[in-house]
Parts: structure tokens; C-alpha cells; sequence
């Protein structure tokens, strides 16, 4: 009997080889991408991983604030990205040898949660990382149940009798039968899989409207949150915060008006200026900073800034109720009621 539940979970390993391979390279390649094909982990250079999980922030699920303390703080956050990249570079590698293939298991399904709850909303044509996240969940719980098989470094210890396989300890963390019985193992596998089945679709739900009602897709279109726009004297300070668009395009700005209550421009800036938008004017918050690019002001999603803009016009502006009005090269604009000091 034993003998024969050894071999029902060497050939359910063995079948899992095409999910250890695949998910395996899919983290340790992130590894390989950020460390060995190009320098991601320098805060310095463009494509800064850190600047990518700063665009996690505005939807992120239930580990907001974790992100938020993080790009607020940038040395935790190099020190976070740095640990997390070794992570799925060992994970990766362990999961494709199929060495303590349960305990990496478990790294998966950690790191496809993180994924998940962080960037499952990001993804413009296909729900790109919440697929990503909901399908690495279950494959690092199906590994987990089934260990590897007999092409793995597990199996080949245990076949030359290494004393480390022959530890319970072992079973928890490398191959072989779990030492659990099968009606146990069943309720687990039945509860596991609906609960999984389960954290998809309301995650479905939260991030797309993917399961009832309408169907919304956060990364299609810039979103710009203005908040506390003032004037005092000749300055005008306002905050912005971009919380949804494509997380790889920034949101393009050509235009701030100041507008009067009759909706007539009072106060123009054009892209052209705002490309020469003077940094010391910019105050950013996170690692993603807004900044002028060639024809406009380029704001990152996730980057969240105070702009501050001098011009002696905004002294002798006609009392009344003002509204601060921003255009996206898109067409896109948002507005801002101004309070006067």
C-alpha cells in the first residue's frame, strides 16, 4: 500500500514537470532580467524596479500601506526589491531542479499573492498580473500537493537513500507522500481549491467587475487626483496624485488654465512651457516623480507631487470662484476647485 501511494505521487509529480519548469523560469527570469540582462535594482537608471512597484500603489489590495511606507521610504524600498529579486531567482531555480520543491511551493504561491494584491488591477488588454497572480496561486498549491517527480533532485535523493530524505520534516518540504491520510488529503485539496477558486473571482470582481455588472479596466486611461489647489500671493500650489492608466505610458500634461466662473481661461500654460517647468518647482513624494519631458509634464502612474507655480498675473486675478483645470495630450482633463488665501 505504501508503496503504491509512493508511486501515485511520483507520477502526479512527474506530470507537474511542465508547471515546475514554466513558473520557475517565469521568477527566476525576473531575476535574470533585473540583475544579469540589465541593471534594474540601480535607483538611478531608467526602469528601476523600485519605480515599478511604485505604480502598485493607487488600486493595490489589502498591502497599500506596506507599498506606501515603502516608496516613501527609498532605502527600505531598494533594500525590499533587492531581497524580493533574490527571492524569485532561488525560488525559480529550486522550483525548475525540483529541490525542496514543497517549501519553494510555498514561495510561489507567496510571491503570486504579492503579485496579486499589489498589481492585479495593472493590465491593459488581457488582465495581464492579475493572471499572473491567480495562476501562480494555484500552480504553487498544486505543487505543493503533488511535490516533484522523478525529474528532480528530490526523487534523485531520496533514490540514493540521502539520511535528510528519510527526516517527516522532509516530506513537509521536498517530495514524496505527505504524511497526512488520503481523506485528508482530499478535504484539503477540495478546500484549497475552492478557496482559491473563490480569491479569484472576487478579485476578479474588485479589480475588473470581471464576474457581474460592468466591466471596468483601470490601466486604459490616465486618471489625475488634484487636491488641496491654492493661491497665495503670486503662487499657485496644487497636488497631484496619477492612480490609473497604462503603468509603462506616463499621463502627458499640455496644459494648466486657471479658469474664471464664466469658464474663460484667466491664467495659460501650454505643453511647451510645461516641458520647461523648472524641477525646484516639483516636489515629489514617491520614487515615481513627475518631471518635464520634451513637449509636456510627464506624470508616472503612482507618482504623487506638489506644484508650485510663480506668476505675478495670479496677484490681479478678479475675485470670484476659480477652478483649476488640467488637459491630458489625450484630450483627458480634470478639474480642481481653488481656494484663495
Amino acid at each position: 500500500m505504501n508503496t503504491n501511494i509512493s508511486q501515485s505521487y511520483t507520477t502526479a509529480g512527474m506530470f507537474t514537470l511542465s508547471l515546475r519548469l514554466v513558473v520557475g523560469w517565469t521568477y527566476f527570469s525576473a531575476f535574470w532580467r533585473r540583475s544579469i540582462l540589465a541593471n534594474k535594482l540601480d535607483p538611478e537608471t531608467a526602469g528601476y524596479i523600485g519605480e515599478k512597484f511604485n505604480h502598485f500603489l493607487p488600486n493595490a489590495l489589502g498591502i497599500k500601506p506596506i507599498i506606501l511606507h515603502l516608496v516613501e521610504n527609498p532605502d527600505s524600498l531598494w533594500w525590499a526589491m533587492a531581497s524580493f529579486t533574490i527571492i524569485e531567482g532561488i525560488v525559480g531555480l529550486l522550483i525548475m531542479l525540483g529541490l525542496f520543491t514543497r517549501l519553494m511551493s510555498i514561495g510561489v504561491f507567496s510571491l503570486a499573492m504579492g503579485i496579486l494584491l499589489g498589481s492585479g488591477w495593472i493590465g491593459t488588454t488581457c488582465l495581464d498580473e492579475w493572471q499572473i497572480g491567480v495562476l501562480g496561486i494555484a500552480t504553487g498549491f498544486t505543487l505543493f500537493l503533488t511535490g516533484s517527480g522523478r525529474y528532480s533532485l528530490d526523487y534523485y535523493f531520496m533514490k540514493k537513500g540521502f539520511p535528510i530524505t528519510k527526516k517527516t520534516m522532509f516530506k513537509w518540504l521536498g517530495s514524496g507522500p505527505l504524511p497526512l491520510t488520503e481523506k485528508f488529503v482530499s478535504r484539503v485539496t477540495l478546500v484549497g481549491a475552492v478557496g482559491i477558486l473563490f480569491l479569484t473571482l472576487f478579485t476578479n470582481q474588485y479589480f475588473h467587475g470581471g464576474v457581474w455588472g460592468t466591466l471596468h479596466n483601470k490601466s486604459v486611461k490616465p486618471k489625475i487626483e488634484i487636491s488641496n489647489a491654492h493661491i497665495k500671493n503670486e503662487t499657485l500650489n496644487f497636488e497631484v496624485f496619477r492612480v490609473e492608466g497604462v503603468d509603462v505610458y506616463g499621463s502627458f500634461l499640455i496644459g494648466i488654465d486657471v479658469m474664471n466662473q464664466d469658464n474663460q481661461s484667466v491664467l495659460s500654460l501650454n505643453g511647451e512651457q510645461l516641458a520647461e517647468f523648472k524641477t525646484e518647482m516639483i516636489s515629489n513624494k514617491y520614487v515615481a516623480k513627475v518631471k518635464p519631458g520634451a513637449h509636456s509634464l510627464i506624470i508616472p502612474l503612482g507618482s504623487r507631487a506638489e506644484l508650485k507655480l510663480i506668476d505675478n498675473r495670479l496677484k490681479l486675478l478678479p475675485k470670484g470662484e476659480l477652478t483649476l483645470k488640467l488637459t491630458d495630450i489625450s484630450g483627458i482633463t480634470w478639474e480642481q476647485e481653488i481656494s484663495m488665501n
